[in-house]
């Protein structure tokens, strides 16, 4: 066991003083969660959400003008042709859901897509169905998979692989500081390459959230899982014990929230849906959407955001190396001008007790990143 806090802050006073410091960190995090999930999630409220009208006649055309006026924005209503016209909408997530009117109306959805908004979308059109005095039909064009009937396995997926991996930059990070740059990168990408393999393993054989599709799940995993990585491997020479909550504010306040995995952008306040277009959470559970359920529509853009996001690690391990060179040249000069038995003399205490510190700092660290 190393010195703990108390002992390096040297008296009482010191080691109250000591503590209090190191609250700011989770009252920091009750805070910013607070702010991200209640913001994101406390009153989803649907906004220019898209849906289509089947029919070219003036009924057709009421309906949907009816709608449009009637939900004050909430909707985003336009009349298409034919069924078919309206289903490929569905599987190319242009809407997300087709009204059919007529005797038998029918509504179709794809819950692959987002079981809310189906559900948004299937509480809206039942009551137009039932004001018109018939039964809806609901139909589902792209149906998630058997292990994950709600459609959100997906979300708590990339909650796994994010907890694996920001919680591994905390490991690296401290317990690994002595070690150069170049070998905490290494370690961040075979992390990553674990923390993938495990979340393909949830994905597929354990839980059965994807029954096609898994060796592109996993790929789009090591690349999320990488880019978190290298990120925080860099920020930490910056960030030193404020790492975790920097990673946290990027990785999962403001990442889980605008991923799309529980409520779609549309269901969302407009700051949570502007991320949702470029923030790596949103690249990887969309991407796996389009993977498994819609043939690879729209892959490639979330591909190049998860890569974006790996090559932003990439720079930032890189800015930390250039920081550390310029470091260890700085503590170079003073150790050459020095008389050589002065200064080891009068540089040991100081050594030993920067070694203590920066130890109980690393457990201190990785105790919050485990807390979490």
């Amino acid at each position: 066991m190393s010195a703990g806090p108390s002992a390096a802050a040297g008296s009482p006073a010191g080691a109250l003083r000591h503590v209090l410091s190191h609250l700011v960190t989770p009252l920091l995090m009750c805070v910013g969660m607070g702010l991200a999930y209640l913001g994101a999630f406390h009153a989803p409220q649907p906004h220019d959400l898209r849906v289509d009208v089947v029919g070219s006649g003036p009924s057709a055309q009421v309906l949907a003008q009816t709608l449009q006026d009637k939900g004050d924005e909430a909707l985003n209503v336009r009349t298409v042709a034919d069924r078919a016209t309206a289903a490929g909408h569905l599987r190319t997530q242009a809407s997300y859901g087709a009204y059919l009117p007529g005797e038998n109306p029918e509504l179709l959805v794809a819950t692959a897509s987002s079981d809310t908004s189906a559900t948004v979308v299937e509480k809206v059109f039942t009551q137009v169905a039932a004001e018109q005095g018939s039964p809806l039909k609901v139909t589902d064009t792209a149906p998630t998979a058997d292990g994950d009937p709600t459609g959100q396995g997906i979300f708590f997926l990339l909650v796994a692989v994010s907890i694996g991996s920001y919680a591994s930059v905390a490991v690296i990070g401290g317990a690994g500081a002595v070690l150069r740059l170049r070998v905490r990168a290494a370690l961040a990408l075979g992390a990553s390459l674990v923390v993938s393999v495990i979340g393909a393993v949830f994905a597929g054989p354990l839980f059965g959230l994807v029954d096609q599709g898994l060796a592109g799940l996993w790929a789009m995993a090591w690349l999320y899982s990488a880019g978190i990585l290298l990120i925080g491997v860099g920020l930490h020479t910056f960030l030193k014990r404020w790492t975790t909550l920097g990673v946290m504010v990027l990785f999962v306040m403001l990442n889980f929230t605008s991923s799309g995995g529980i409520f779609r952008p549309e269901l969302e306040p407009g700051f949570f849906g502007a991320l949702h277009s470029f923030w790596n959470g949103a690249g990887f559970v969309e991407g796996v959407r389009s993977h498994v359920y819609f043939g690879g529509h729209a892959l490639g853009g979330n591909v190049l955001v998860l890569a974006l996001w790996f090559v932003a690690g990439l720079v930032m391990t890189g800015l930390a190396g250039l920081a550390e060179r310029k470091r260890r040249a700085a503590d170079a000069r003073p150790a050459r001008s020095a008389p050589a038995g002065k200064h080891s003399t009068a540089r040991e205490p100081a050594a030993v007790e920067e070694a203590v510190a920066a130890e109980a700092e690393e457990e201190e660290e990785m105790a919050e990143a485990v807390g979490v």
